[in-house]
């Protein structure tokens, strides 16, 4: 037994990447805490302990260290000189002896011990490693195979550990079943903690601006090599997503390149979204055109600079106002969403009756879609209504 449990903790440490001394003091612990609780009834417990365990043979000793005295007071941790010479001929008082106090029979007592904590710290290790796995894919995207449903959430298997797609990080009216093959996108990694003693959980969302942001770097080839570049994303995920890319080649169409050759690759991004719609428009370091892209599909006539920072307004064709503004606003709100810009859509009918107006300083300030507190890539959840 003893040669072999040298021989399983050389073999467990090559195998799990572990170090060998720290599972040599791991186990050292863990058989100090097994003696003390293995003491016989009205048995003195000494004051210091010390276990060796002998890294050639396996032998275990179990210690009293003790201090030498002429006269003992404390029997937990003194002893006379004489008792010490016994032990070791050169000993001098106030010094200090370690007094073997291996109880008979106490191997088997160890070896269990050793076992148990050499397991743990097998299941330790392994968690410590996954943790550092998915921690380093947090902002990426995975392919998850649905597990088991619930009420709030969907349980996903990762292939080394287990990731969660809470209810509120689903694809409004996306219908999920067991086995299915989803990308997600990593939110965060939660840990073992001294409750929760599990393998590490991985929180995952479908609705992420992200996710989207991801899967264009997947299909197209021009994203990954940094020659077209992703500015801005908003996206009201289930519905539409709008997505303003750029490329300083100009040799190259960032749009046409996202789009793929007869729509392949926005196709593939779209199937993976479960028919969400997905308008690429293109970036423009001129905000005022960068406004009247991002209002695609509807065409723009004229776009005003406002009085305030960051407002404009965006004139339109009678017959494109509701194309701009979109089903419950979900257009404009967009554009404003994925430029930072407040804008106010009129029509040319409605802009030449303010022109009308006795001046300027006397028209009325209209309602004006604004983007709130604008982030391009946080989260959006709203309704989830197409055009």
């Amino acid at each position: 037994m003893k040669s072999e449990l040298i021989e399983a903790v050389r073999a467990l440490a090559k195998e799990k990447g572990l170090s060998e001394e720290m599972l040599f003091d791991t186990i050292e612990n863990a058989i100090r805490t097994a003696y003390r609780k293995n003491l016989p009834k009205g048995a003195v417990e000494p004051a210091n302990i010390v276990v060796n365990l002998n890294r050639q043979d396996g032998s275990i000793h179990v210690y009293a260290r003790m201090n030498v005295v002429e006269e003992v007071t404390s029997p937990a941790s003194q002893i006379t000189l004489e008792e010490a010479q016994a032990l070791r001929p050169t000993a001098q008082l106030y010094d200090l002896v370690d007094k073997d106090v291996t109880p008979k029979g106490f191997l088997r007592v160890a070896a269990q011990s050793a076992k148990q904590v050499i397991m743990q710290r097998i299941r330790e290790a392994e968690r410590g490693r996954i943790f550092d796995e998915y921690v380093e894919k947090t902002d990426e995207i995975l392919t998850a195979v649905v597990q088991r449903i619930g009420a709030n959430s969907v349980l996903l298997d990762l292939g080394h550990t287990e990731g969660v797609l809470e209810k509120d990080q689903m694809i409004p009216g996306e219908t999920l079943t067991e086995g299915d093959h989803i990308k997600v996108y990593v939110l965060s990694v939660i840990g073992a903690t001294a409750v929760r003693e599990k393998e590490p959980q991985v929180r995952v969302s479908r609705i992420h601006p992200n996710l989207v942001k991801r899967l264009f770097e997947m299909e197209v080839p021009e994203i990954a090599a940094g020659l077209v570049t992703i500015k801005s994303i908003a996206r009201e995920a289930g519905s539409r997503t709008k997505m303003a890319v750029h490329s300083s080649d100009a040799m190259i169409d960032p749009v046409g390149a996202c789009v793929g050759q007869k729509g392949g690759r926005v196709d593939r991004v779209v199937q993976e979204l479960k028919g969400e719609k997905i308008d690429i428009i293109k970036w423009s370091d001129d905000p005022l055109e960068f406004v009247a892209n991002a209002l695609n599909p509807a065409h723009v006539e004229t776009v005003f600079v406002g009085q305030n920072d960051r407002e404009c307004r965006v004139v339109v064709p009678d017959n494109q106002l509701s194309l701009a503004i979109g089903k419950e606003g979900q257009n404009a709100r967009l554009a404003a969403k994925l430029t930072g810009w407040k804008i106010d859509i009129k029509s040319q009918s409605q802009a030449a009756e303010m022109a009308d107006m006795v001046d300027d300083s006397e028209m009325p300030v209209a309602p004006i879609m604004t983007p709130m507190e604008y982030d391009p890539f946080a989260g959006v959840q709203t309704d989830d209504d197409t055009l």
